[in-house]
């Protein structure tokens, strides 16, 4: 892409209109959609109509908009800010722009970019924020879905949040000096215990904390998130995952944690990888819980980010127990676990009415010891096993579960990387289940789902655990 490429053909800026007069001239659907978006506003709103339908009168009886029931002629819009020609004929809209024009008057063309001085865009409104979308007119309909993403980023309370800040603003530039200082003041303003007051509606909270934020500003405590980073597909991160990594100081990951979510933290946040990974432990456990308390001491807000959901299989509780310990406050943000999203990207259930009513979560390791698991006997019933990081003891789960009487043909699903664009599918039965763990084309993270309850899973986008080639050869071989 060249820089020209690059480069906007508008320059996006907010009109000032508030007590100002704007014009819509207009009768119809469009005239409609141009005074609903003004009445986001504190602009002085004319409609110029001369034979209005009646959903536009109703708005603009209701709303107490001025009305000139006439044709437009040029004398209507002199000395209005802002003209918007919405009359759904183009050879009119066009002549109502070029009077404008003469006028020195900005205006704008439902539809006809080309004859527009400003462009309307897509708006999130948390007034006094306002997040503005623009195409340049080239996708109103990819405007209106980046709007819809943006709102549900952005919590309602935002509005009231700014509001707030408003009546400290003159406080904290009389008493914190420019800089470091201050910037920290305003962050944890905006994402800690006063924006959680006023999320709730507990405006008298949100008060009382920040002033007690401004006079110890210099004596702020530590937090940790352990936050749950969902199966490595970006868009499974919850909204609360990402609204606590854009107020994290830092960002601990560990190695299954892809770089596209930990590069979703804010932009000047410390990145530290913990790698723990099988084979190649970075950081031990203890070393984990050692920084997590010593950041947290630091005064550090700390995101703890884990594959998965943190509290399966994700050491958690140690993690904890280590903060807790040290009197350093924690909250646990959950996130999707594999196996749900093993489950979604073979489109089959984890439970399944007369088939399986029971879901057990397992590490492939718990089949390695000398005594069956309490679990396995469920496993017999019905029971649907999803396994964690089973593909090193494949062989072991399948042996001791057709040992303890699962029936060889049960359905098994194999998934690497589940919910990624670059996840890989495998189906098969218990029987081939062995073959897994020489399998070196897979180097991602594996779940297995083990059970009946698995025959009802999607197979057109998987491919055979073992080959017809490869499974007719260990056919023979078991024959002689």
């Amino acid at each position: 892409m060249s820089d020209r490429d690059s480069q906007l053909c508008v320059f996006p800026a907010f009109f000032r209109v508030e007590g100002k007069s704007v014009a819509v001239v207009g009768n119809g659907a469009e005239a409609i959609a141009k005074v609903r978006l003004l009445l986001n506003t504190r602009a002085s709103i004319t409609l110029i109509s001369d034979a209005p339908d009646a959903a536009l009168m109703a708005l603009t009886i209701q709303n107490d908009v001025r009305h000139i029931a006439r044709p437009f002629e040029p004398a209507l819009i002199d000395g209005m800010t802002l003209v918007f020609a919405a009359t759904g004929d183009r050879l009119l809209d066009r002549s109502i722009v070029e009077v404008a024009r003469i006028l020195r008057i900005p205006a704008n063309a439902v539809d006809q970019p080309d004859q527009c001085d400003f462009l309307t865009p897509a708006i999130v409104n948390r007034a006094p924020v306002a997040v503005a979308i623009g195409t340049e007119g080239a996708g109103p309909v990819l405007a209106q879905m980046i709007r819809a993403q943006i709102d549900q980023l952005l919590s309602p309370s935002l509005g009231r949040l700014a509001r707030l800040a408003t009546l400290y603003r003159d406080a904290v530039d009389a008493m914190l000096p420019k800089g470091v200082v201050r910037r920290v003041f305003w962050r944890r303003f905006f994402s800690g215990q006063v924006a959680d007051a006023v999320n709730i509606g507990r405006m008298h909270d949100a008060e009382r904390e920040a002033t007690r934020l401004l006079n110890t500003i210099g004596e702020a405590k530590g937090h940790v998130w352990l936050v749950g980073a969902g199966p490595g597909a970006e868009d499974l991160l919850t909204l609360r995952a990402q609204r606590v990594m854009m107020e994290a100081d830092v960002i601990v990951f560990d190695a299954l944690v892809p770089q596209e979510i930990v590069d979703m933290g804010r932009r000047d946040a410390d990145r530290i990888s913990v790698g723990k990974r099988k084979g190649c432990h970075s950081k031990s456990q203890d070393e984990i819980n050692d920084l997590l308390v010593e950041l947290g001491r630091e005064g550090k807000r700390v995101v703890r980010l884990k594959s998965g959901d943190p509290l399966v299989y994700g050491r958690a509780a140690e993690e904890m127990t280590a903060l807790r310990n040290a009197g350093i406050t924690y909250e646990v943000v959950p996130g999707i676990t594999s196996a749900f999203a093993a489950a979604a990207d073979f489109e089959l259930p984890l439970t399944l009415r007369g088939v399986a009513s029971s879901l057990i979560f397992t590490t492939g390791h718990d089949l390695t010891g000398d005594v069956l698991p309490d679990w396995a006997s469920l496993a017999i019933s019905g029971a649907t096993i999803a396994v964690y990081m089973g593909r090193t003891v494949a062989a072991s789960v399948a042996e001791r579960l057709i040992a303890a009487g699962l029936p060889e043909e049960t359905t098994v699903a194999v998934i690497e990387n589940a919910s990624r664009r670059d996840k890989r599918m495998l189906h098969g039965v218990l029987a081939d289940l062995p073959g897994l763990e020489t399998r070196d084309d897979l180097a991602g993270p594996v779940m297995v789902i083990i059970g009946d309850a698995v025959a009802g899973a999607n197979i057109d986008n998987s491919e055979p655990l073992l080959s017809r080639e490869k499974k007719m050869a260990e056919t023979t071989g078991s024959m002689k």
